[in-house]
């Protein structure tokens, strides 16, 4: 049967977890529920009833971000990845900055709809040894009522406003949400395979190492991710000292604009910026 590609819907959401776990993603449904409502949107590609890909379109006011980007493993090198693609670009309209995290994989498929370059990221891992961090006096747990300080030192960061996903961060892990007021904070999330720790929005790498470290002190026997830009080789050597073992490369690419890496020590993983 011919394949159809259409608008995605939450009842969508259970083919696209299908789809994550085939290919070793870490999403839950509330990442994909965050991913797809409005103002962002979703497509599928399905055939007979069964969804075989995925793409979503994250929008943050003038930023549209690509993401999702999903072909079951039986369908891949047919077209569909560009297919999809290039319904999630239709949908940009007039947004000023239009970027992705690439895969290795993925790379190429970007490159060929007018992506460039802008600066490479590494994803590292660590199961948590809570003795080799500690709490400073300098970070302390959020409250809710810091959010609205973190959504201003992040929209200063990206340039964007993400405050609904950093609402929702909150919510669903506040024992992962620090603040140096005035200087930076972080967030984190529970996922299917790793706990994610980002955003990191630091004004230094030391305040950076602050908040990192207060929140895994007291989070031993917990594995964690970070995704990082390649941009502070200080923040990098910490991270291995402290035990987190670098695992793969991302690519961050624009069609338009770019996200310049200041202040971001740690994305909130390639699916939310």
């Amino acid at each position: 049967m011919a394949v159809t590609v259409r608008a995605m819907t939450r009842e969508d959401i259970a083919g696209g977890l299908r789809l994550s776990r085939a290919s070793g993603w870490n999403q839950l449904e509330e990442d994909w529920r965050l991913a797809i409502d409005p103002p962002s949107e979703g497509w599928v590609a399905e055939r007979d009833g069964a969804i075989i890909g995925t793409s979503v379109l994250v929008r943050y006011g003038s930023l549209a971000w690509v993401a999702m980007m999903l072909v079951d493993p039986a369908e891949r090198r047919t077209g569909l990845g560009s297919r999809l693609l290039a319904e999630a670009l239709a949908g940009t309209g007039n947004a000023q900055c239009v970027g992705l995290d690439a895969t290795p994989a993925g790379e190429p498929l970007y490159r060929r709809a007018g992506f460039a370059d802008a600066y490479m990221l590494v994803r590292a891992k660590i199961t948590v040894d809570a003795t080799r961090f500690e709490s400073t006096r300098k970070a302390r747990l959020m409250i809710a009522g810091d959010l609205e300080s973190a959504c201003r030192m992040d929209c200063e960061s990206i340039g964007a406003d993400r405050g609904r996903l950093l609402e929702s961060l909150f919510r669903r892990a506040p024992e992962c949400a620090w603040i140096v007021p005035g200087r930076g904070f972080c967030l984190g999330r529970p996922g299917f395979r790793y706990h994610q720790l980002g955003p990191v929005v630091a004004e230094d790498h030391s305040t950076a190492r602050d908040l990192v470290s207060s929140c895994l002190a007291g989070l031993g026997g917990r594995t964690f991710a970070i995704d990082v830009p390649r941009a502070d080789d200080t923040w990098l050597a910490w991270l291995r000292d402290a035990g987190f073992i670098e695992e793969r490369p991302f690519l961050r690419m624009f069609l338009r604009g770019d996200l310049p890496a200041r202040r971001l020590y740690g994305i909130c993983g390639p699916e939310f910026a």
